[in-house]
């Protein structure tokens, strides 16, 4: 029998095989999430030096690999044992070993997520294609996730990326049929392009990102363009009590800025295990 036949007629041992590896990969989340928007950042400059007919900047290699980890207070590099996800944070105590330092709870947090849902994953869709399509899914929302609260950006790489991933797996119909996933993908970004301008036009401010459009885009892609009400509207509702909350809590200002991604992305995943009932429920066939 070989590994996938066995998974295939194995649940429990699919289901907890993907929450070790979900795991794992939530540690690698982490770096992605902390080290793209420098990698960007460092693109940018080089890029604005060479506008101005400036040498590039002499930048260290920084990428997803190199160098290795290590704590940004005292420079410490990160072991192997303390790098198992979860555990390793919970012994530690939640602090650097070198300096003491205290170690974000976010860490743990972001490895922990990505287990759960990876679990959740393959529990609702099995070892196959949906199911290897939904942990990429799962993956990449909540690296945007994270990425649009540190810095209310969603880089054009993983957004662009997510939107052609959803349109292949979607020439062999595994989330919906090709045609509704096209049409999903141009519906998704006008019509946070419209609101865009609308608003613009209106306040003379502008209200989102084009980063936005682009991950509406993506999950058109993925879904189909009649997911796109309940995705907006779950995005806007849980964005605006986000926001309420922390304009009364917190005393965030009006004219402070909040990201939308992540409550797209987490209509998104919403829509991933309940796009049928809340399209029954929108009254969209």
């Amino acid at each position: 029998m070989g590994f996938l036949a066995l998974l295939a007629e194995s649940p429990e041992l699919s289901v907890g095989l993907a929450l070790a590896v979900g795991l794992a990969i939530g540690s690698f989340l982490n770096v992605v999430i902390l080290r793209v928007p420098r990698m960007m950042e460092n693109e940018w400059n080089q890029q604005a030096a060479e506008v101005r007919g400036e040498p590039a900047p002499d930048l260290a290699t920084f990428n997803l690999v190199t160098p290795r980890s290590q704590c940004p207070s005292c420079g410490h590099q990160i072991t192997a044992l303390e790098n198992v996800p979860v555990l390793s944070w919970l012994f530690l105590r939640g602090r650097c070993s070198g300096c003491g330092t205290r170690i974000s709870a976010r860490y743990p947090m972001v490895e922990l997520a990505t287990g759960l849902l990876s679990a959740v994953a393959v529990w609702r869709f099995g070892a196959t294609a949906a199911g290897l399509g939904a942990l990429l899914l799962t993956f990449t929302l909540i690296v945007l996730t994270f990425i649009d609260f540190d810095t209310q950006l969603l880089p054009d790489d993983i957004t662009l990326s997510l939107l052609w991933l959803g349109l292949l797996f979607n020439l062999w119909g595994v989330f919906a049929p090709l045609q509704a996933a096209v049409i999903g993908a141009i519906a998704g970004y006008l019509l946070l392009w419209s609101v865009y301008w609308l608003f613009k036009l209106a306040t003379g401010r502008e209200g989102m990102g084009y980063g936005d459009f682009k991950l509406l885009a993506a999950l058109g892609a993925w879904f189909g363009w009649q997911a796109l009400p309940a995705i907006i509207l779950l995005a806007s509702v849980v964005g605006a009590a986000v926001g309420i909350a922390l304009m009364v809590l917190r005393r965030h200002g009006r004219e402070v800025p909040i990201p939308f991604g992540p409550y797209l992305a987490g209509a998104g995943l919403l829509t991933l295990y309940f796009g049928a009932p809340l399209s029954a429920y929108f009254g969209i066939a």
